[in-house]
């Protein structure tokens, strides 16, 4: 399934993915994560109270993982962390924009033909409602 999601070009989009996070009860905000040198969007997380003040007590990315239900500190396993230059708050105070710097090859679990770390989460375009290019 994985492979087909991450790697394929069929376009299949979670629509329900906030409303899962909501019955799940998990008590989160979006975090779009960008990088601080390119303005590339890179990927969106989620944080809880506990990732946000770890994420400024370490200023290295520490997110919450609303699939497995754990802190995750971006990197911590792969190297490829991402260290906070900046955190800002939207104007509702419901998302959060962290500004960031790769301290490693990557960002994205995922890898590409050459089997490196991609360098954002972005790495597809739509090509129509039912397909996917890669970009």
């Amino acid at each position: 399934m994985h492979d087909a999601l991450e790697e394929g070009t069929g376009l299949a989009l979670d629509f329900d993915k906030l409303a899962k996070i909501g019955r799940a009860g998990h008590q989160v905000v979006p975090v779009v994560l960008q990088d601080a040198d390119s303005n590339e969007v890179l990927f969106i997380g989620y944080a809880n109270d506990e990732a946000f003040r770890a994420t400024l007590e370490l200023e290295s990315v520490v997110l919450y993982s609303t699939s497995r239900d754990v802190l995750w500190h971006k990197g911590a396993s792969s190297g490829d962390v991402l260290e906070l230059v900046e955190m800002r708050v939207n104007c509702e105070q419901n998302s959060l924009l962290y500004l960031v710097r790769k301290a490693g090859t990557g960002v994205c679990h995922t890898h590409d033909a050459d089997g490196n770390t991609r360098d954002t989460c972005y790495y597809r375009a739509v090509a129509d409602p039912d397909t996917l290019r890669f970009s």
